[in-house]
């Protein structure tokens, strides 16, 4: 299910968090943009609009939303973290040629190892690398 702006809102406000004009501006285009976004690419696509806008505003917003719990940091790269406004579990394929994140439907909760029995897990994801079929098609129509 895709999360709607008017949810967000809600539940924001449900969370007594102040939702200013900025913050509604990156929440919305969150929204609109589920392409697992860097601080970078919101901040180049919302200076449009907001040219007053300052990346250390992105940034607040972001850690407030992650906080509230309603955007989810991924970290496919150790130098590039995204954001991700889908925060049920799923898992995460990058492709290695054109750098596309793409989500996919994964029981994460079923996978256990005896190992961790004394663990307390705060957070769990999957990553996969690769290419896309996008790119092994083009790849396979050059050879």
């Amino acid at each position: 299910m895709k999360p709607s702006l008017e949810d967000f809102k809600k539940e924001l406000k449900m969370k007594n968090i102040q939702l200013s004009y900025q913050r509604l501006k990156v929440l919305e285009y969150l929204t609109q943009n589920q392409c697992h976004p860097t601080v970078d690419k919101i901040f180049t696509d919302l200076q449009k609009d907001i040219p007053t806008l300052s990346k250390t505003t992105i940034y607040n917003t972001l850690r407030i939303l992650v906080e509230a719990g309603l955007v989810r940091v991924i970290t496919i790269e150790d130098n590039e973290t995204r954001y991700d406004i889908i925060v049920e579990n799923h898992g995460h394929f990058k492709c290695e040629s054109c750098g596309t994140i793409y989500d996919f439907s994964i029981d994460i909760d079923s996978l256990t190892s005896e190992d961790l029995n004394n663990f307390k897990i705060n957070d769990k994801n999957i990553y996969f690398k690769g290419i896309c079929p996008r790119c092994l098609s083009s790849i396979n129509e050059i050879r």
